[in-house]
């Protein structure tokens, strides 16, 4: 028996056979390219960049290429190592890595001159930290944001008294064409080096053999310019795109603020009503994005606060104090007093319960960890003293002061000369507004103490906030350090001063900071966040913002940020009331007669361990802690180049990371390119060759026909 046709023709199921192969030969190559990216690259997955931030007239920061930059790595670990980098290296561009003790102005000077061979930087935490200190912030911090300028206060204006910050170099307000990342992992840096070691390490200075070692880092800037040219590209976006490409966005976040008395924040105070307000900033910054531990400049003053908060609170008398006492927490001042400026101009305008009028005296923690001899100094401005109603309320509150810290023998008060200025604070932005009384506590007389002001080294061990070895967390949680006891000195003065200033007189004496309120407190903030008190305080929803880790005190775009949230409810805990209030009642206290939201802030939170320590007890706690916007004043009014208010912008990126892997020659990678060429036009001749000869090479199946016998 025959068929009818000569060729062979596959059947449907050899066909689908044949496609399941060739699905799962692709699937096998994708997987494969995978395994093979992991055997080429390793990822640095605990790094830091410095990204690029703009203002009304130029940029500062640092950003790569769309594709970012490659170079071979060349660690530098004393200042002669730079010549193979600059002058010597056979292989630029290089990627420096640099010691940490090296990273300093003159270093980045020479880097910065030959840009040409350098495609990036990364830097390596010095440990200890540099003992003759180091602040990439500049030397007159928040220049001409201040009461100071040409026209009023001339011979105080761009700090022509004295430098606050005298080792401040400037390297952060700096703009570099190539990327630089911090390293702030020990262990990543170890595997650079010993990549390094193996591959680019050669005897006697001579070139080292390929494949050599190189890093490629990822930091491409979207923003250019100038905050004015920002801004305009992403408005013109925004109004002609249905998806618009934002390139910028301004720095702001929330000011927390409270009252030891509620009061309805519906409305504003009446003009006869009289407020002490107590401020503190909440933010810090470095060289490198989102890296803030702000310990001197920014938490231990903060934490200060917090504490004489609850210690006012506790005073029998404090609901009856003939005036009211504001706590504000200020975000966004280490950038032209964001957060202050907008609270001015909230006031001017009625958009906050508190007016201008109302503020009765002005008290201002500055940085207060880092005293001599137990000394903390009074600053006032000479320039409202002028005013004798001004200098009689500011002798007043001077004396008020140093009645309040005559019981406290941790804490020795000093006068300043009447003619020295002001330190950079957010009571300047008050002044520029109008003549308050008010006054600066800090531990300098003139130029700051802190070595670390806006650095990567302003942690915990700067202010001396140190436990014993073998601790558990729980333990160096509740351990009172002889910081917490010295910090819980000055909450003591402040809070029995402000006793004083809103009229009280028959508890001064009792009223006293709880050491242990700081000591938590500040272990939360510079050493583990995540920590069981911290837990016990917040909501539910935010116990993820609690990281093994210190909480950054960098500004940001995205609001609020973790550190705002924690103080908020730092805040919440220490001077609010635990009420009888179901979860609903608590998220809704519309629902209860006795209850009114114009007064109060409502918190449900997830409260401490039960005596099994299995579950929690959660709690509603009812305060007056509550948020402001703390977004600079030239967004509201599109006055980008403004220079009355902060203008500062942070650029959108789409990619950042770091990598470390092997490079091969220049010639050898230029002769696998032909290689390849080759094959691929080989393939293509083969290809025509065999499309021209089908006809030959494959036999046509014949027509079906009858079957014959």
């Amino acid at each position: 028996m025959a068929t009818a046709g000569g060729g062979c023709v596959a059947d449907p199921g050899s066909r689908s056979l044949l496609r399941l192969l060739s699905f799962c030969v692709l699937l096998a190559g994708l997987c494969e390219g995978n395994s093979v990216e992991r055997k080429i690259y390793i990822p640095l997955n605990k790094t830091a960049p410095c990204v690029r931030l703009l203002n009304a007239t130029h940029q500062i920061g640092c950003q790569s290429s769309i594709s970012g930059d490659t170079g071979v790595i060349h660690v530098v670990e004393k200042e002669e190592d730079l010549q193979w980098v600059l002058t010597d290296g056979p292989n630029p561009p290089y990627v420096v890595l640099l010691e940490g003790t090296l990273f300093t102005r003159d270093v980045m000077e020479k880097l910065k001159g030959r840009s040409g061979r350098i495609a990036g930087l990364a830097v390596s935490l010095a440990k200890p930290s540099p003992a003759s200190g180091f602040s990439p912030s500049v030397q007159c911090p928040n220049d001409g944001f201040g009461i100071y300028s040409n026209s009023y206060g001339s011979q105080f204006a761009h700090c022509r008294a004295f430098q606050w910050n005298k080792v401040g170099d400037g390297l952060a307000y700096e703009d570099f064409s190539f990327p630089i990342f911090l390293l702030e992992d020990e262990n990543e840096t170890n595997v650079i080096k010993q990549c390094y070691r193996d591959h680019n390490l050669s005897p006697n200075g001579s070139a080292p053999a390929f494949p050599l070692c190189a890093m490629q880092l990822f930091s491409h800037m979207h923003a250019v310019v100038s905050t004015v040219t920002c801004m305009r590209r992403s408005l013109i976006q925004s109004s002609f795109s249905i998806s618009p490409e934002i390139v910028c966005d301004p720095l702001s976040d929330y000011n927390v603020w409270s009252l030891l008395k509620p009061i309805n924040t519906s409305g504003t105070l009446e003009p006869d009503d009289r407020v002490v307000v107590a401020a503190t900033r909440l933010d810090s910054r470095s060289f490198f994005w989102n890296v803030a531990p702000g310990a001197e400049s920014a938490v231990a003053s903060f934490v200060t606060q917090l504490a004489a908060a609850e210690a006012l609170q506790k005073a029998p008398d404090a609901a009856t104090l003939p005036r009211n006492v504001m706590f504000v927490f200020f975000q966004g001042e280490t950038f032209d007093y964001i957060g202050s400026s907008r609270m001015v101009y909230d006031m001017e305008n009625g958009k906050f319960p508190v007016q201008l009028e109302n503020i009765d005296s002005f008290v201002e923690l500055g940085q207060v960890a880092l005293r001599n001899s137990l000394e903390l100094w009074m600053h006032t401005d000479p320039m409202s003293q002028k005013n004798e109603t001004v200098l009689n309320q500011v002798e007043a509150l001077l004396s008020t002061l140093e009645q309040s810290g005559a019981g406290v023998p941790t804490v020795v008060l000093r006068r300043l000369n009447q003619s020295q200025p002001l330190p950079p604070s957010s009571l300047q932005r008050f002044l520029r507004a109008r003549n308050v009384s008010g006054v600066v506590l800090a531990d300098h007389s003139d130029s700051f103490h802190n070595l670390y002001y806006q650095s990567i080294y302003d942690t915990a061990e700067n202010i001396n906030v140190t436990y014993p070895a073998g601790q558990s967390p729980e333990e160096d949680l509740n351990f009172v350090t002889d910081t917490a006891k010295a910090l819980a000195g000055v909450a003591t003065v402040l809070a029995r001063a402000l006793y004083r200033l809103a009229g009280g007189a028959s508890f001064n004496d009792t009223i006293q900071a709880d050491p242990h309120t700081v000591t938590r407190l500040l272990y939360g903030f510079l050493v583990r966040a995540n920590n069981s008190w911290f837990q016990s305080i917040l909501r539910p929803d935010l116990r993820s913002y609690l990281g093994d880790g210190p909480l950054q005190h960098y500004i940001a775009v995205s609001s609020p940020t973790n550190a705002t949230y924690v103080v908020q409810y730092a805040l919440a805990n220490l001077t609010g009331k635990v009420i009888d209030l179901t979860r609903e009642q608590c998220q809704d206290p519309s629902q209860v007669p006795t209850e009114n939201k114009d007064l109060y802030e409502y918190t449900w939170v997830q409260g401490p361990l039960n005596a099994n320590e299995t579950d929690r007890l959660p709690r509603c706690v009812r305060s007056t802690a509550r948020l402001a916007r703390a977004l600079s004043p030239a967004f509201e009014l599109k006055q980008w180049g403004s220079t009355e208010y902060s203008t500062w912008t942070e650029s959108r990126w789409k990619d950042i990371r770091a990598r470390i892997f092997l490079i091969a020659s220049k010639e050898l990678e230029f002769i696998t390119l032909i290689v390849g060429f080759g094959i691929l036009v080989f393939s293509l001749i083969v290809t025509y060759c065999i499309n021209a000869k089908a006809d030959v090479l494959f036999i046509t199946p014949r027509e079906p026909g009858s079957v014959s016998y």
